[in-house]
C-alpha cells in the first residue's frame, strides 16, 4: 500500500506542476505575435508539457487514487470529506480538459483569450488543490 500511496503522491505533484505552469505559459503566449518565433516556441512548450507530463500524471493520479480507494479501502463514498475531495478532483480533471482545449486553440493560432484571462484561471488549480489537500489531511467533515 505504501508504494501505491507514494506513486499517487508523486503523480499528483507532477500533475499539479503542469496544471500550474501551463496557464502561466499561456499568459506569455497570449501576448506573443502570431507566427513569431516566440509564439512557435510556446506552442512546442505547451504541447510537450501537456502530452509528456501533465496528462500522463493525471492518468497515473487517477489510477493510483482509485487503487487506494478500491484496493485498500482508504476512503468511502459515504465519507463527506471524501465526496468533497472527489468533487475537487473531478473539477481539476475538467480544468485539465479545458487547458487541453486552450493548447489546441493556441496550436491553431485561434486563441481568443487575453493574458489577463490566463492570469485569472491560473489560480483555479491552486484553489482546487487547497480544497483537496484539506479534505485529505484535516477531514473536516
Amino acid at each position: 500500500m505504501l508504494w501505491v500511496k507514494s506513486l499517487h503522491i508523486i503523480s499528483i505533484i507532477a500533475w499539479m506542476a503542469g496544471m500550474l505552469y501551463l496557464p502561466r505559459l499561456m499568459v506569455y503566449h497570449a501576448d506573443a505575435e502570431i507566427g513569431s518565433t516566440q509564439s512557435e516556441t510556446f506552442k512546442i512548450m505547451e504541447r510537450r508539457l501537456l502530452k509528456a507530463i501533465t496528462t500522463p500524471a493525471m492518468v497515473a493520479s487517477w489510477i493510483f487514487g482509485l487503487w487506494l480507494v478500491f484496493g485498500y479501502q482508504m476512503a468511502s463514498f459515504t465519507d463527506f470529506w471524501f465526496l468533497v475531495k472527489f468533487a475537487g478532483v473531478i473539477a481539476l480533471s475538467g480544468m485539465h480538459g479545458y487547458l487541453s482545449k486552450l493548447v489546441k486553440d493556441f496550436a491553431q493560432d485561434q486563441n481568443q483569450k487575453s493574458a489577463k484571462f490566463f492570469r485569472m484561471i491560473n489560480e483555479v488549480p491552486t484553489l482546487l488543490m487547497i480544497i483537496i489537500v484539506i479534505m485529505v489531511v484535516v477531514k473536516p467533515f
